[in-house]
């Protein structure tokens, strides 16, 4: 026999979860951006699966993150603020991570 009330609190529990990992790492992301510290990833050569920007494309979007920095009408306190912000932000993404992983874990809590 099915439990249902356990498999809705599990399915709710997980939404829940991901909901925090997911928009507290976009959170940190978009703050970083409005820090004036865009992460700008080089390309990298992968197989014939994934397509790879040019260095000339990756050139160009570092120019426009660093253009769109130096037109932030931000105080330097303010994007201090954001990037101190982002930090706090991706630290919340991954205790949760690993909050998931303590609960998973039998032998971390006994159980």
């Amino acid at each position: 026999m099915i439990d249902w009330i356990s498999f809705v609190i599990v399915l709710v529990a997980s939404l829940v979860g991901a909901s925090i990992v997911v928009s507290s790492y976009a959170l940190g992301i978009r703050l970083l951006t409005i820090g004036g510290r865009t992460p700008v990833v080089a390309p990298a050569e992968f197989t014939d699966a994934i397509t790879v920007i040019s260095p000339e494309e990756a050139a160009r979007a570092a120019k426009r993150a660093a253009k769109a920095a130096r037109k932030s009408p931000l105080t330097d306190g303010r994007k201090r603020a954001a990037v101190v912000g982002a930090w706090a932000c991706f630290a919340v993404s991954g205790l949760a991570v690993l909050y998931g992983i303590y609960l998973i874990v039998p032998a971390l809590h006994g159980g």
